[in-house]
């Protein structure tokens, strides 16, 4: 891995190995000097939305309970591997190979035989994958990136599946939202400190 991790506590009895952030930016730093177009690891953070989403499933467990779940864009997973034990199965997935490397590492090291790290590449989506429910964390951070995901949920909705969004609050990502609009079942709204500041996640239930 060319970003360091170290074992961090994500509840009372689990850690979980998670890239130091500081030092994921010093190295990120020599890496563009060898290749200015390495692209920065935006994974490599526990984002407040992901944090969020597991402060809202811990409270409203049957989103999941004994369900079929799929993780896109997982980036550390902390959904996915704080919550293996409430789904029936995870599928939980990242498009960066160390991304899936290091949740790979998290599996082996939490023991969980019902969680699966693939990496997958939300533009090219197999048909073979058909979870119950999908979660996204911070996904609709991209403009460039917003037919393609609204595509994808729209035709996992379609197919019966349960979608789970966890977003900021921003103003870009307004029309993303919009365009979901009609798939709105439930809302829940978090606040989730970072670094001394308040950030207030959206986290959105769509079904058909």
């Amino acid at each position: 891995m060319h970003y360091p991790v170290k074992l961090t506590q994500i509840s009372a009895e689990k850690a979980i190995y998670i890239p130091d952030y500081e030092q994921v930016k010093e190295v990120y730093a020599s890496l563009i000097k060898i290749d200015p177009n390495t692209p920065f690891p935006f994974w490599a953070k526990l984002w407040p939305s992901s944090i969020a989403l597991v402060n809202v499933l811990e409270n409203n467990p049957d989103w999941i309970k004994d369900k079929q779940v799929l993780e896109l864009g997982a980036g550390v997973g902390l959904p996915s591997l704080k919550l293996a034990g409430i789904a029936k199965s995870i599928q939980v997935s990242d498009y960066e190979n160390e991304a899936v490397a290091l949740l790979q590492k998290n599996i082996a090291h939490l023991n969980l035989k019902n969680v699966q790290a693939l990496q997958l590449d939300w533009n090219h989506l197999t048909i073979s994958i058909q979870p119950d429910v999908l979660i996204l964390s911070d996904v609709n951070y991209d403009p460039s990136q917003f037919d393609t995901l609204i595509q994808l949920i729209t035709n996992m909705l379609l197919d019966g599946c349960t979608v789970l969004l966890s977003t900021p609050q921003r103003i870009m990502a307004s029309p993303f939202v919009q365009a979901l609009e009609t798939y709105i079942q439930t809302t829940y709204l978090e606040e989730v400190d970072e670094m001394g500041t308040t950030k207030e996640i959206s986290i959105l239930v769509l079904s058909k």
